[in-house]
């Protein structure tokens, strides 16, 4: 069983050279700024590369520096109709341009234990979902031997137990393991459907504004306060991923996370006046 990539040439090269050229790129500007620590989860933002890739390389790059993970449980946003609860991947491979990375199949067992049947193993769940596919590259860039337990998260009530089911698996698997969620922030503007500020710099410090909310949550692990707040706001497409590697890291003994970065689509690629524009943030715990 092996899910193939459905977005790779738009959201990230489909070419293994090509895309090994732009993750050292990116990993290498990231790794200038890593913070003293050591961390094991973590948030990324999912949009193509060019706008959110190098984002996100700032969380793989302090994960990097912290050690080689023998599993990584990502929890994704679910953008695909049809995913009314937490739906794990539990086994097979995930193909990227870089070569495959294997399901774990006993930790994915142990999360589907713990959860009670708050998740619900389901691969065709995941078949055209993207939050999850474009970090992938990156893990078997940075870390070829490591497998994956790919976690899709709906913004609803469960999202903080999914993570406190997690890391209760975790703390019983005989290996390391790391933990991201995949979410972006504010989807800012009349393509969204969405500008109470109306467009130009007024609405995009608003959107800042209305995202650093959320991030104060982030950090200070507010799991319970993340869904409400990123449904209320419309901070964040992936609010149950988030609450779920919030409440993860917290019961695993993080104390606070670290905000790396804060930007927009539109800071990357300022192209005219703000108008249309989204939100992404590195976190780590």
């Amino acid at each position: 069983m092996q899910r193939e990539p459905v977005v790779a040439g738009m959201f990230y090269p489909a070419n293994a050279a090509h895309a090994r050229a732009e993750l050292a790129r990116m990993l290498e500007d990231a790794r200038q700024a890593v913070p003293a620590g050591t961390f094991f989860a973590g948030l990324v933002p999912h949009a193509g590369w060019a706008f959110s890739g190098p984002t996100a390389a700032r969380t793989f790059a302090a994960l990097a520096a912290s050690g080689t993970p023998d599993a990584l449980v990502i929890f994704g946003a679910v953008h695909t109709w049809g995913v009314g609860q937490p739906a794990l991947y539990g086994r097979g491979a995930w193909e990227t341009p870089l070569g495959p990375l294997q399901v774990n199949r006993s930790l994915a067992e142990a999360i589907l234990r713990e959860a009670d049947q708050n998740v619900v193993e389901s691969q065709r769940a995941h078949s055209e979902e993207h939050s999850i596919e474009v970090q992938l590259p990156f893990v078997k860039f940075l870390w070829p031997d490591a497998t994956i337990v790919p976690l899709m998260v709906p913004p609803e009530r469960r999202a903080p137990g999914v993570g406190e089911a997690v890391a209760r698996a975790v703390e019983a698997y005989e290996g390391r393991v790391f933990l991201l969620a995949s979410s972006d922030l504010t989807h800012y503007g009349p393509r969204y459907g969405f500008a109470p500020r109306g467009v130009g710099p007024a609405a995009l410090a608003w959107a800042k504004e209305n995202d650093q909310r959320l991030l104060d949550d982030v950090v200070h692990l507010r799991a319970e306060e993340i869904v409400p707040r990123s449904a209320a706001d419309r901070s964040a497409c992936g609010g149950g991923a988030i609450a779920a590697v919030v409440a993860a890291a917290r019961a695993l003994g993080a104390s606070q996370g670290i905000l790396l970065e804060h930007t927009t689509s539109y800071d990357v690629q300022p192209l005219g006046r703000p108008e249309d524009f989204v939100g992404y943030a590195a976190v780590v715990f």
